[in-house]
């Protein structure tokens, strides 16, 4: 749209990076290295054990092939390693060193006992005063996860639905609300905002991520003022990390096929760089019900990234990198063709058309004799182009996005209880918004906006080693729509004993609202859109506490995990249904909305090889819509999940079981339709079911799977579907799966890197 906006965002991003001189905090000297056991005479990677530094509360969680990395804090200092069922080991070192080999040995005092444990892929960080769930690249191989929005199938504390079912856009669901309200981060730089919000799950292919972390209710403000419910965070595959080779492929009986490549390899003696490729292809027309719609779009995809990463000396360590997003989406009635002008075929279509630049540069210096104290920058820029059409609609728009962060850590003397991060961010954000054709149903303010926010924060940390943490923080805001507006977060994490861990949280989030450009979807039916002009920026409070027990059973390891999280806004976007059956209104809240989320969860290795997650939810959301607080439509009362995962002790299968239990939930009334077509006021509770299984070879893994073994799914999804031209037209009313039962088959082979 506006190019050369465009081009003078990228510009300055460019010119920017040289210029910078930190980022990431203590990331010079570090310690890396790798945790095994040994199974009958063979190693085997131990996942989940934590390493961390004596008397402090540094440390991490190794990863699924046991590999971790932590910054070197002085001139020497005890690491410790530690994992269930196994004998702690603390290891005295005098200087930093990059490939440790720790061998953990079983902790039994009987004889004739053999202990072995396998961490389970997703694990609740044990350290972090934030609730942290990590998912592993083990836990994402679990299902068929070819997308960011596929890999919570295994995970219950993430949704992800349908938005309608028409466009194939996808929405994250988190504490009981729209992922809006969800922070989603890059390797801790903020992304999908705004434009990208309705399709950018789908950008990010699944086998290009090394772990997902999912943070509940407040998050820090070193990241900005957004996150309410919480981050999620994706971190990529790095240059330094990746194989030297990795290849996938996948196809399934709705006829998707993918391919995934990405390379690892050193340039010089200081440089690392990944390239990593994704192609992607729904070639075949599915239409099970009958209805004469695409139960979901034909798509093309192709993504690029090339990242770099070098440590020129031991204090200095920088990174950056590129990637490209190309994608063609074709939904609506099997009839359509994308050839043809929408005005001159009967058919209803749909043609959602999407360009994707994306950049990122950051870099960080640590202070020689002080690893605690640390300067660092990082800088992202995003240009987002979508070009598409709804029926007789056109909707075009353009955003960029530059993010810049300056940090700065350190602490209060020689204290390592006391520390501080403080820092100075800017956001510059660009849209442009273009509507064309029959815009009769369509009362839409102006959506063109530039925002520009400038903010300062400061963040103070207390900690008793392994005790207790307490993490203050505060931001201050301006900006250039809204004015000045404070963001206060709170976060304390106590753990009297090795069984015990309490974490609470609270704090503020603010928001834009982009009513047009994250809710285009709606374009995709006949209701009348109303949006309320002048709209207000959101803000909310979230308020949250957790607790964890950890039991020993024997030489096995149960973990415990109960939490209550209630949000509350003072000002939010109300998307209203209720309204009437033939209008969406988007307006200011007037009246009460909050959430109030509760969840247990339990899971355990019960025996050699076999982990068991058992866990259940409950959802009390209320939005006052229509005048009338009442519970919020389309989303299910409670949500519980059930997953088996049982490896062979020799590593060559693998068998995965997931049982998705949904509850109930209400669906506006759409009681001034013709008769033939109302739907029931609500939806009744339902299933599902998925199964894999893995066989490991050498260099080869195999995986054979099915998704929604049941093959249930929701009975005539779109209202109106002969007559999509006519006012009854509707394809949002979306409460449960579109696509019915799925087989897919893929394979991932890999060579690893050369040892240094």
């Amino acid at each position: 749209m506006n190019i050369r906006k465009s081009a003078a965002c990228f510009l300055s991003f460019l010119m920017l990076g040289p210029s910078l001189q930190a980022l990431e905090p203590n990331t010079t000297s570090r310690v890396s290295g790798q945790v095994v056991e040994l199974t009958e005479g063979r190693e085997q990677a131990v996942a989940g054990a934590n390493v961390y530094w004596a008397h402090t509360t540094t440390g991490v969680s190794t990863d699924a092939q046991g590999r971790f990395e932590l910054p070197w804090p002085s001139d020497q200092a005890d690491l410790v390693v530690s994992f269930v069922g196994y004998r702690s080991d603390t290891l005295h070192l005098t200087k930093a060193s990059q490939q440790l080999k720790i061998e953990l040995q079983a902790d039994s005092q009987l004889d004739e006992v053999t202990v072995a444990a396998r961490q389970a892929g997703t694990h609740l960080s044990r350290l972090n005063p934030v609730t942290t769930m990590e998912i592993t690249s083990a836990e994402l191989c679990k299902a068929a996860c070819c997308s960011l929005a596929e890999s919570f199938e295994t995970n219950a504390s993430v949704d992800v639905s349908y938005t309608d079912a028409a466009t194939g856009a996808k929405q994250i669901q988190l504490l009981g609300l729209s992922g809006t309200y969800v922070q989603m981060l890059t390797e801790n730089m903020p992304t999908s905002r705004g434009l990208a919000a309705a399709y950018g799950l789908d950008f990010v292919p699944g086998p290009w991520m090394e772990s997902i972390q999912v943070s509940k209710g407040a998050a820090s403000v070193t990241n900005g003022y957004e996150s309410l419910t919480g981050q999620i965070n994706v971190q990529y595959k790095t240059p330094a990390t990746s194989d030297a080779l990795f290849l996938n492929g996948f196809v399934s009986s709705s006829g998707r096929l993918e391919s995934n490549a990405n390379t690892g390899f050193k340039v010089g003696q200081k440089w690392n760089s990944a390239v990593l490729l994704h192609a992607s292809t729904d070639a075949r027309e599915n239409d099970h019900n009958h209805d004469g719609f695409l139960d979901e779009p034909l798509t093309r995809r192709y993504i690029f990234m090339n990242r770099w990463e070098t440590r020129p000396t031991p204090q200095l360590f920088t990174q950056f990198g590129l990637k490209v997003l190309d994608e063609e989406r074709t939904g609506g009635q099997s009839a359509y063709s994308r050839n043809r002008a929408a005005g001159d075929q009967d058919a209803f279509g749909i043609t959602i058309d999407t360009r994707n630049l994306e950049a990122f540069f950051k870099t960080g210096y640590t202070f020689p004799g002080d690893p605690e104290s640390s300067v660092a920058i990082v800088a992202n820029f995003s240009h987002h182009n979508q070009a598409s059409q709804y029926g007789r609609v056109a909707y075009d728009a353009t955003q960029n996005y530059l993010s810049t962060n300056l940090i700065l850590a350190s602490r209060f003397g020689d204290s390592d209880q006391h520390k501080y991060t403080t820092g100075l961010s800017f956001l510059y954000d660009d849209l442009d918004e273009e509507l064309h054709g029959d815009l009769s149903r369509i009362q839409a303010p102006d959506g063109n906006r530039t925002e520009q926010v400038a903010g300062a924060y400061f963040q103070y940390t207390y900690s008793i080693p392994e005790r207790l943490t307490l993490l203050a923080g505060l931001r201050g805001d301006y900006h250039n729509q809204y004015g000045s507006f404070v963001t206060p977060r709170l976060h304390l994490r106590f753990s009297p004993n090795e069984h015990w861990v309490l974490r609470a949280s609270a704090g503020a989030g603010y928001r834009t609202p982009n009513a047009l450009a994250e809710n285009n979807p709606y374009l995709a039916s006949s209701r009348h859109l109303y949006i309320q002009p002048d709209l207000e920026m959101e803000k909310g409070w979230n308020y949250g506490i957790n607790l964890s027990r950890y039991l020993h059973l024997g030489l096995r390891e149960l973990t415990l995990n109960a939490e209550y999280y209630h949000t509350r806004f003072d000002n939010q976007l109300v998307t209203d249904l209720d309204q009437s059956a033939r209008e969406v209104h988007f307006y200011n809240l007037d009246g009460r909305s909050y959430s109030n989320v509760f969840q247990a969860e339990a899971s355990m290795e019960v025996l050699r090889g076999l982990d068991v997650v058992a866990a259940w939810r409950i959802n009390d959301v209320k939005v006052t819509t229509n005048n009338q607080l009442q519970r919020k439509a389309l989303q299910g009362r409670y949500r519980g999940l059930f997953n088996l995962s049982y490896a062979t002790p020799l590593p060559r299968w693998q068998i995965d079981f997931t049982t998705q239990f949904n509850g109930p939930g209400r669906i506006p009334s759409t009681a001034e339709n013709p008769v033939d077509l109302q739907r029931p006021e609500n939806f009744e509770a339902f299933q599902v079911f998925n199964a894999q299984i893995t066989r490991y070879l050498r260099r080869w893994d195999f995986y054979l799977g099915v998704e929604n073994i049941g093959n249930y799914t929701q009975a005539n999804p779109i209202i109106a579907a002969e007559s999509p031209f006519s006012e009854h037209f509707d394809a949002s009313l979306i409460w449960g799966p579109l696509m019915g039962r799925k087989v897919y088959f893929g394979f991932r082979f890999s060579i690893d890197r050369p040892k240094q």
